[in-house]
């Protein structure tokens, strides 16, 4: 019995190991200093200091962090430490929206409904509200019921929006 020799087949399982390990030892002092960009982004926008916000933020979303990609396109939507910009603040909340996160979702299918960034779009509105709906969002909700019943991208449906009435209104929304 060679209970200290290794085959080949353990060989390269234990160097796959390694090289697993050395990745994530390597990638765990970036994630942890992302996360921290990212909190003193949060702390520099509730000083009110959006400019520094906005340089925490930025790289975070260009690197497809969904909440910096939100938070950049609120920057923008504001006006707070940039050029007011609803196009750029659309695009970014595109850039989240895509990745799931329901108030990105929310905001552009207002930007649409709306009209923000030309013309109002009520068939995208009500698809990105839908989403964000979908994921429990109240307000998302309400403006699903609000367009089936003014016939905005989609048939008019009371009885349809009665039902996301009554969705949101079951979160406690009261305006539903």
């Amino acid at each position: 019995m060679h209970m200290g020799v290794m085959t080949s087949g353990r060989w390269a399982q234990s160097l796959a190991v390694v090289r697993i390990i050395l990745v994530v030892l390597i990638a765990l002092p970036t994630s942890f200093a992302r996360a921290g960009d990212f909190n003193d982004g949060l702390c520099a926008a509730n000083r009110g200091d959006y400019a520094t916000a906005m340089r925490e933020w930025k790289p975070l979303a260009e690197e497809g962090n969904p909440n910096a990609q939100f938070n950049v396109g609120q920057l923008y939507a504001k006006g707070y430490g940039v050029k007011k910009d609803q196009q750029e603040a659309a695009e970014w909340y595109r850039r989240s929206a895509e990745q799931g996160l329901a108030q990105a979702q929310y905001n552009l299918g207002h930007m649409y409904h709306f009209g923000e960034v030309g013309k109002p779009d009520y068939a995208e509105a009500l698809r990105l509200y839908r989403l964000a709906a979908g994921q429990g969002m109240a307000l998302a909700q309400l403006n699903v019921g609000m367009l089936y019943e003014a016939g905005n991208g989609v048939a008019q449906s009371y009885s349809e929006a009665v039902k996301w009435y009554r969705r949101a209104a079951s979160q406690g929304l009261a305006p539903a």
